[in-house]
């Protein structure tokens, strides 16, 4: 058996103790406490003498040997960007170091600082052992991981049990340069949809819309046949924002099959605005504008204010992740008691078929710096350490916590019940973010709720991934895109929202491609295309 074997094989021995002595005092303590009361009244002070100071000495022995212990354990340092107002207690985390047989240093990082911390450790050296990096974080590391600043630790995967049951598809989905630096941290492929006023729908007469037609009309009929039958004209069908993806529109654009940012035409590859059923959804768009079944304002409403017109009863359709419809509905029903919500995601396009843009199946990476991590043997207990973290019981110890006090277990789900709720997300919720893997490879329970549109949201997911368009530049490489896209996509981004305001035609819509190509845009189209060769060569 090997060493790393051995390692796992201790650490489960010691959760399971850690386990039994834990269910012990909670289950077993009252009848325990009641039994040695009587005994202890009945026996001579002699005898409880001698047993207070054996208790002593035993408990002195005890406390000693667990301080050596801990003493013994390697040190893993980590800075982990925190999404919560606060940091979390040692509860949670004393049960995996124990688990795991390791200390865990980390730096908790509020999310909004997250990105200049990480900036600042980097330029300084000072990045800890363990980092993680986000999905718009990364391109800024993809230099310094070409420059052997990191560890590739794609060759050592299949040495663990656990480490190597990571998805192959989303694994290549992390590669820089064909190589694995990244243990990801993996998300559902697709979240979008549909959230609607089902008792809207209700009475109109109005089943879930299933093509784009039947969206439109469920927009239309929202706004003009007076849905919440107040007979004032107080409706609107749509609410959008101005985000271009993760509002209405990049969903909408996916439903007409439009490319997810890169599609691939004749051999090469282009840009998503490059492609006709981009503009097919730019004029769905500006129709249901025109229309006024869409807030007039959708290019520069915020998040809040979009959010705010489904809850108060203003619109009653809402694209984008299905799963805020547990959020709006907790807001919504204390301001209408009756409100009733659904949602749905399969809408057909023109073409009769659905489809969904897709992430790459991951929000983030640990990356493990070699400015820290000096040697392979430091490398490999970090590894065996998120080997143990992919095992069931302590990776549903950081994504849940203790059954009982912070979840529930029904039906072989996790359920956060509303009174649990807090608590969970004040000693638990922060730890998610050091997960790696998903359900289906660290055997972590999977969620459960008891608001049944909440349940089918997170079910939809699933069925998303059937339909998916994956974006294929997600691995390769453009110098130019990294320096110059995100202001280069800001003249694609204004010429879309003139596009569908009507401020601009198709014609304009086209200049406005040239002018992105021009100012760098044509290099970008070069390098991915470099890029892509290189890959399929």
């Amino acid at each position: 058996m090997s060493w790393r074997k051995r390692l796992v094989v201790v650490a489960a021995v010691i959760f399971g103790m850690v386990l039994f002595t834990a269910c012990n005092s909670e289950t077993g303590g009252e009848s325990s406490n009641n039994e040695n009361n009587d005994n202890n009244e009945s026996a001579s002070n002699d005898g409880n003498n001698n047993n207070n100071n054996n208790n002593n000495e035993n408990e002195a022995n005890n406390n000693e040997n667990e301080e050596v212990a801990e003493e013994d354990r390697p040190t893993i340092t980590m800075m982990i960007s925190l999404h919560t107002p606060e940091v979390p207690g040692d509860k949670i985390l004393n049960l995996v170091q124990d688990a795991t047989n390791v200390n865990l240093d980390i730096e908790w990082v509020p999310d909004n600082n997250y990105s200049e911390k990480l900036n600042t450790a980097f330029a300084t050296g000072t990045l800890p052992e363990v980092v993680g990096v986000g999905m718009d974080q990364m391109d800024q590391f993809k230099e310094a991981i070409r420059d052997d600043q990191f560890w590739e630790v794609g060759p050592y995967l299949d040495e663990y049990e656990n480490l190597g049951k990571l998805k192959d598809t989303i694994v290549e989905n992390t590669k820089v340069n064909g190589k694995v630096y990244g243990l990801y941290q993996g998300r559902p492929l697709s979240r979008q949809g549909i959230i609607y006023r089902k008792d809207w729908a209700d009475n109109l007469g109005l089943s879930a819309p299933e093509t784009t037609e039947e969206f439109y009309e469920m927009a239309r009929a929202f706004t003009e046949d007076d849905p919440n039958e107040s007979g004032e004209d107080d409706t609107t069908g749509l609410t959008d924002r101005n985000d271009l993806i993760y509002g209405a529109f990049k969903t909408v654009a996916s439903w007409f099959g439009t490319p997810n940012y890169w599609g691939e035409e004749d051999g090469e590859l282009l840009p998503e605005f490059m492609f006709p059923e981009y503009v097919e959804a730019m004029d769905f768009m500006k129709d249901l504008r025109e229309n006024a079944y869409i807030n007039q304002d959708f290019p520069v409403t915020s998040k809040t204010d979009q959010q705010e017109m489904l809850k108060n009863g203003t619109a009653g359709l809402y694209v984008g992740s299905m799963g805020d419809i547990m959020s709006l509905y907790e807001d919504a029903k204390d301001l209408n008691s009756d409100v009733e919500f659904d949602v749905t995601n399969y809408i057909e396009g023109p073409d009769g078929e659905y489809s969904v843009w897709a992430i790459p199946g991951f929000g983030a990476q640990m990356l493990f710096p070699k400015s820290a991590i000096e040697t392979e043997e430091q490398l490999e207990e970090i590894l065996a350490f998120y080997d143990q973290l992919m095992t069931p019981e302590v990776s549903n110890l950081f994504q849940w916590g203790i059954e009982g006090e912070h979840y529930e277990l029904k039906d072989g789900k996790a359920d956060i019940s509303s009174e649990k709720g807090a608590l969970h997300e004040r000693e638990v919720l922060p730890f998610n973010s050091i997960l790696i893997g998903e359900p289906e490879t660290n055997g972590h329970y999977e969620s459960t709720f008891t608001y049944e549109p909440r349940q089918k949201a997170e079910d939809l997911y699933k069925d998303n991934e059937d339909y998916l368009i994956n974006d294929p530049t997600v691995t390769l490489e453009s110098e130019t895109d990294i320096e110059q896209g995100e202001r280069l996509q800001e003249i694609i981004n204004d010429a879309t929202y003139n596009y569908m305001l009507g401020e601009i035609d198709e014609d304009g819509f086209e200049q406005q491609i040239e002018e992105w190509k021009n100012q760098g845009g044509d290099d970008i189209i070069k390098e991915y295309n470099e890029s892509f060769q290189e890959v399929e060569e």
